[in-house]
């Protein structure tokens, strides 16, 4: 890694490492499901409307996903001054880049997801 890039990485969690860094935050339990549903709608969302599509993540813990993203350049959050008082939150180029590679594992998911389930049941079944 470039020594010019040190002044970067002073906080990074895995500074030797870009691959477990970056997944060591989009890897968290809602960072992917949040994209995901934001390249769902393809355009600007709103934090009550991200929150309806994902109702079992707390507001507390969206809004910490939603800093999260934005502080990696993956969001984008624009406040509207007028009354009432509203946010948006919109998916930047890297994230589109990111999404499009993440895009396999999203449908090798789906496609297996029934078949994994069945396996979880029928191992659960013989403990």
């Amino acid at each position: 890694m470039d020594k010019n890039n040190n002044i970067y990485l002073g906080e990074t969690l895995f500074p030797d490492c870009p691959v477990r860094n970056i997944l060591a935050r989009v890897g968290d339990k809602w960072s992917l499901l949040l994209m995901h549903q934001m390249m769902q709608q393809q355009g600007p969302m709103r934090f009550s409307d991200l929150k309806k599509t994902i109702p079992d993540i707390s507001q507390k813990v969206l809004t910490s996903t939603l800093r999260n993203l934005e502080a990696d350049g993956f969001l984008v959050r624009k406040v509207y001054a007028e009354v009432p008082p509203h946010t948006e939150y919109s998916l930047t180029p890297r994230a589109h880049s990111f999404m499009a590679a993440c895009r396999p594992m999203v449908d090798w998911a789906i496609d297996n997801f029934v078949a994994i389930m069945k396996d979880r049941f029928r191992t659960s079944a013989r403990r």
